[in-house]
């Protein structure tokens, strides 16, 4: 016991001594963890807690991996620091994967720029636009969408409650409904709809006096529209198909840029390197971020097409981090991407998706308060509702996430925990994005756990 003794006394000091601004604090009683391993995290007791969410899908490649570990080890005995004003061969060579690896999928040229977060490489993008767009400042943005907390990504996140206090910083974005389709906003139904959300949004042009667009200059008065193929923090929500090419047609015939915010659903999470690709729409930016570098290293990005990037559009001291590029970073992020190019994701992630998927449905079929499943590749959403199948349950979700975090599930005769994110427009979603090494025995295990808690909860 004397662990939990241990683990008392930090408490105690982080009540004390931490911040409670991050997230930690959304838990009555914070997790503390000792290690992990593959899809696991471990408590003192050594108790295993099966992740469904891997750091928010940062450890996309499981954690302690071992390549990558072995990576980040010798950069650290030939050269761990160098400022960013500097090159080394690192940085270049990831840049060159990355825009080789967008000009062939994309079609486009075009270069890289680092940073050292999602949120810092979203400011960055919010630059390089109002640069290329001649100091337009006004952005288009989904409801449920997150792309961070800073100040100017703030601007662009739907959530309220992350400017209120602090107030506006440039300009807030205008909120375009997003095709949820399961709480459709306009109450149609998905099959027969015609995507009437994206002729709403149509409709914004067809005259000055909708406020955005002055039909005889040709000039819309945004500069771009900041998205998440896949809503992240919003709920997992998976768009009808055909949806982003609609929306891609009609930003391209008024001069509006499409930035395509990869940061959690990048790295192969849907099964493509970036979500976007199953969408069929070629962006103009590209932010990313996360699995990166597997969560190895605070390093992120964004692509941009070379018009937009060049050095005579954006040039040095355009932007800069201290940390940008740091060699850890690039070395690590360099064998992520030799690991994802080895590798057949797309056929590995799309079979284990479906997997999961299958195993999430029987439990919808089995307990009422299951009111929607969906996902694409390994990207999956379970939505908590009251026993109509509807109405959101928060409640019921911070319950089925507790449970979780007991780590009291026996399975086999042995004890686990769950791992479970919440995200969704009323915080009753559970957001999965198990590890793209997930095997089928660690799904079953994860199907056995998810149906021990639902039983619990559904008989207090």
């Amino acid at each position: 016991m004397n662990h939990i003794h241990s683990e008392n006394k930090l408490l105690e000091k982080e009540a004390k001594y931490c911040s409670y601004g991050d997230t930690v604090h959304y838990a009555d009683t914070p997790k503390i963890f000792a290690g992990c391993e593959g899809s696991f995290l471990f408590d003192h007791a050594d108790t295993p807690y099966l992740d469904l969410q891997m750091w928010y899908s940062a450890a996309n490649l499981g954690y302690r991996n071992k390549r990558i570990e072995k990576v980040l080890k010798k950069q650290i005995e030939t050269m761990p620091q160098v400022a960013s004003q500097y090159l080394h061969s690192s940085k270049i060579e990831l840049a060159e994967s990355i825009c080789t690896y967008n000009e062939k999928t994309f079609g486009s040229e075009g270069r890289v720029h680092f940073n050292v977060g999602g949120s810092q490489a979203v400011e960055d993008s919010l630059k390089l636009v109002r640069n290329y767009c001649n100091g337009k400042s006004l952005m288009f943005a989904f409801e449920g969408g997150y792309h961070g907390r800073t100040l100017g990504a703030s601007e662009i996140t739907s959530s309220y409650r992350y400017r209120r206090r602090y107030g506006n910083f440039g300009n807030r974005a205008q909120f375009i409904p997003f095709p949820y389709c399961f709480r459709c906003p306009y109450k149609k139904d998905r099959e027969t709809c015609g995507l009437y959300c994206i002729k709403q949004f149509e409709r914004l042009f067809e005259t000055e006096y909708y406020a955005l667009y002055d039909p005889k200059a040709d000039e819309c008065e945004y500069a771009a529209f900041y998205i998440e193929c896949i809503q992240g923090t919003g709920g997992y929500v998976v768009p009808p198909e055909g949806y982003f090419k609609e929306l891609k047609r009609i930003l391209d015939q008024h001069n509006v840029l499409l930035v395509d915010d990869e940061v959690q659903m990048g790295f192969f999470c849907t099964g493509k390197l970036w979500g976007i690709e199953n969408f069929g729409v070629n962006p103009d930016v590209v932010v990313f971020g996360k699995a990166l570098t597997n969560g190895m290293n605070p390093l992120s990005g964004l692509w941009a097409k070379e018009e937009m990037i060049n050095p005579e559009v954006f040039p040095p001291g355009s932007t800069h981090s201290t940390f940008s590029s740091n060699p850890l970073g690039t070395s690590v992020a360099l064998e992520v991407m030799r690991i994802l190019q080895e590798t057949d994701y797309e056929a590995k992630v799309k079979t284990a998706g479906s997997y999961f998927l299958e195993g999430l449905r029987e439990l919808k079929s089995r307990y009422k308060i299951i009111g929607d499943v969906d996902g694409l590749g390994l990207a999956l959403r379970v939505e908590i509702c009251k026993e109509d199948g509807f109405t959101p349950d928060q409640a019921m979700m911070d319950r089925i996430e507790n449970e979780g975090q007991k780590g009291d599930i026996v399975v086999d005769g042995k004890r686990y925990g769950l791992i479970l994110d919440i995200g969704g427009y009323y915080k009753n979603v559970i957001t999965i994005a198990p590890s793209l090494d997930i095997t089928k025995s660690e799904t079953d295990l994860a199907i056995r756990l998810l149906d021990e808690i639902l039983e619990r909860v559904t008989k207090k």
